[in-house]
């Protein structure tokens, strides 16, 4: 009974722990880690541009999407397979961490503005332009030239990189401990391996009326006579 109830608190650790590391994961890559300042001529005002964890490092959304359909896996698996789960989120948090701790150069920052100001204007319902921002196949030089960089990535890239730690911790464990954890399927099973009592299929239902018993009293087929 005790073992039980460690590997249900294990259990419950393991799966909280995941989710608390992609979801740090993915709300911190959605937030800005760096400005592209570019000055205005009068009468073009200035434009300021935020750029996002993920516009600089698109695989760590996807990574923080691919750890919380593992932890649905771990639910849904057991023994070998949930082992393997639990691989993969390990490898999935690692990758992560190495990915959003990696330096960030203002070449990239420069660049993921480029690409998001384009889609922008490429996305644009009325075919108008974001008011200050390069337009064509220039916009990447255009902003090299005129933009300044600020970083301000605290203390989200930080935290990004403490969610990936936490989804690797969340994949060592369900690797270590996973098959000792229950299973999705163990709230349906009957208590104790109970199964449905003999005497009840159609096989002995035929040879009970072929022996004068009547099936339907209480207690099965080798109670009461027909015709008695």
């Amino acid at each position: 009974m005790a073992s039980a109830a460690r590997a249900g608190r294990e259990y419950a650790l393991g799966l909280g722990l995941g989710a608390v590391g992609a979801g740090l994961l993915l709300l911190s890559v959605r937030q800005g880690w760096a400005r592209v300042i570019i000055p205005g001529t009068p009468p073009i005002p200035g434009t300021d541009l935020t750029v996002r964890g993920q516009d600089l490092v698109p695989l760590a959304g996807a990574l923080g999407l691919v750890s919380l359909a593992g932890l649905a896996a771990v639910v849904a698996t057991r023994g070998l397979g949930r082992r393997l789960v639990g691989v993969l989120l390990a490898l999935s948090g690692a990758v992560t961490a190495v990915l959003v701790g990696e330096a960030v150069s203002t070449t990239a920052v420069i660049a993921a503005a480029a690409h998001g100001t384009a889609a922008q204007q490429a996305g644009s319902v009325t075919g108008g332009s974001v008011p200050g921002a390069p337009a064509g196949l220039g916009a990447a030089s255009s902003l090299s030239a005129a933009g300044h960089v600020i970083m301000m990535s605290f203390p989200w890239r930080g935290l990004a990189v403490l969610g990936a730690l936490v989804v690797l911790a969340a994949g060592v464990l369900v690797t270590w401990r996973g098959t000792r954890w229950p299973v999705m399927s163990s709230r349906y099973d009957q208590p104790g391996g109970a199964r449905p009592p003999s005497g009840t299929d159609p096989a002995s239902l035929w040879e009970s009326l072929s022996k004068g018993l009547d099936p339907t009293e209480p207690g099965g087929p080798h109670r009461g006579q027909l015709g008695s």
